[in-house]
């Protein structure tokens, strides 16, 4: 890769771009070359080969990243293609989106690329993240100082199977550290700014192809190739969840896209319709974003919409019933021959004499371990449950750390999708949430959260049955 505009000025983008590739170079994650371009010096900068001009450099890099003011942008952009480097990623901005000039600027780029057969990223981006491979042109130090002490700033997310496309590097770098803090593994992270060349369809393609990449984020403002987008979704809906953050949703908003990222949000309810129709699900906000993202990674897709909640609280029990039946699912009907077993599990106290059987299933407070799991094959084996919500409050005496385990053991036996919930913020209840999560089982924080994460489940459940 080579940057150019790299700089020697701390906490200019050009240095810390470059900084971040160093360091990543030098811990062995980043396995290629790195070329550093200053028009105004050709010493080594951290310890990168340092050229002049594009036009020196001494073989044509994969990728050129350009950090350039603007108005110099079309002629870096020219020295690449000269020099035969085919990719490029713009990160600079004041290009579309500021209107007047920067719109003419950017039809030069456009010209370049043509002329020049480049695939390009940007401009007024970030670039792109792969955690697996080092490869990050997100110009955001992990680190900053505050009151002469560091602290973490823009950290990157762990690998995992979870790829985010977003036309917003500001929401996109949001996205970054809301998955580095909850923990939620990345695959690959595509910032495209003003698109002008590579676009969410082109995306969508290569994370089709992806190993890697076992769920698929959107955040957009526009869809421009509106129905190659959604012909290509409806392929990969079949093969791999697709969720969407589609932004604009108002007039306020889409006059806000348009000068953020110069695109032109168009009617809401005609995405809106479009989506459901290509198999997309679509979500709200960034918290919903990740609950699903999670979910659909961790589990299987349901097979149907009746939903067992299983709880050592009531009022939480009473709560996931109010959002699961708003949401348009249903409570399971448990079997008779449940409830048989059921009132076997009373007679021997190994569940509650006084638990509710009835769908919410409360075990109250003198629920177990042994009181959970025991439920819960009765759950697994009954045919009128398609998926199981588990609203275990850490707070119970009988309730330890060894629940988590056994009950992802229990149900890695079954095909049925299940989502955990403990309240709180305290040490414990994270502990425990992170406990179900290293077995596979999403958790959150509260009830309407993990019903939701439930709704995506039989959502894409009924996209890969569908005919159509």
């Amino acid at each position: 890769m080579a940057i150019v505009g790299a700089s020697r000025t701390p906490r200019k983008i050009g240095y810390e771009l470059l900084r971040i590739l160093v360091e990543n170079s030098q811990m062995g994650i980043y396995k290629g070359k790195l070329y550093a371009v200053n028009p105004k010096s050709n010493e080594m900068i951290l310890g990168v080969p340092t050229y002049k001009s594009i036009l020196e450099l001494p073989d044509a890099p994969d990728l050129a990243i350009l950090v350039t003011p603007a108005k110099y942008t079309p002629s870096a952009m020219e020295d690449c293609g000269k020099r035969g480097i085919k990719n490029v990623i713009v990160i600079s901005g004041g290009f579309a989106e500021v209107g007047g000039e920067g719109v003419e600027l950017q039809r030069e780029l456009e010209a370049l690329r043509d002329r020049y057969e480049m695939r390009v990223i940007g401009p007024n981006c970030v670039g792109v993240v792969v955690p697996s491979t080092g490869v990050d042109t997100m110009f955001l130090p992990v680190e900053k100082e505050f009151l002469d002490k560091k602290y973490i700033s823009s950290p990157r997310p762990k690998p995992g199977n979870i790829s985010l496309s977003t036309q917003s590097g500001a929401f996109g770098v949001a996205c970054l550290d809301y998955m580095h803090g909850e923990g939620i593994g990345l695959a690959k992270f595509i910032s495209y700014g003003n698109k002008l060349d590579v676009d969410e369809v082109d995306v969508l393609e290569y994370l089709r192809r992806d190993e890697e990449t076992k769920v698929i984020l959107i955040y957009a403002e526009s869809i421009d190739r509106g129905r190659e987008f959604l012909k290509l979704a409806r392929e990969i809906t079949k093969e791999k969840p697709i969720v969407i953050f589609k932004a604009g949703r108002t007039s306020a908003g889409a006059r806000a896209a348009n000068s953020h990222t110069a695109a032109m949000a168009g009617s809401d309810n005609v995405y809106d319709a479009a989506f459901k129709q290509a198999g997309v699900i679509r979500v709200r906000d960034m918290e919903e974003l990740f609950d699903v993202a999670k979910a659909l990674v961790m589990q299987p897709p349901a097979r149907g919409n009746r939903i067992a909640i299983l709880t050592d609280g009531g009022g939480v029990g009473v709560m996931a019933a109010d959002e699961t039946e708003a949401l348009g699912l249903k409570l399971a009907n448990l079997s008779e021959e449940s409830q048989n077993i059921f009132q076997n599990l009373k007679e021997k106290r190994i569940i509650p004499p006084i638990a509710a059987t009835i769908d919410p299933i409360d075990l109250t407070g003198s629920a177990t371990d042994d009181s959970f799991v025991e439920t819960m094959r009765i759950l697994l084996e009954d045919d009128n449950v398609d998926g199981i919500m588990i609203l275990a409050l850490h707070h119970v005496p009988g309730v330890t750390t060894n629940l988590p385990n056994r009950l992802a053991g229990l149900s890695k036996s079954y095909d049925k999708p299940v989502v955990a919930m403990d309240v709180g913020s305290s040490q414990y209840a994270k502990a425990f949430r992170e406990m179900f999560e290293a077995e596979g089982i999403p958790a959150y924080p509260e009830s309407e959260r993990a019903a939701r994460a439930m709704k995506a489940l039989v959502s894409y459940g009924k996209i890969k049955n569908s005919p159509r």
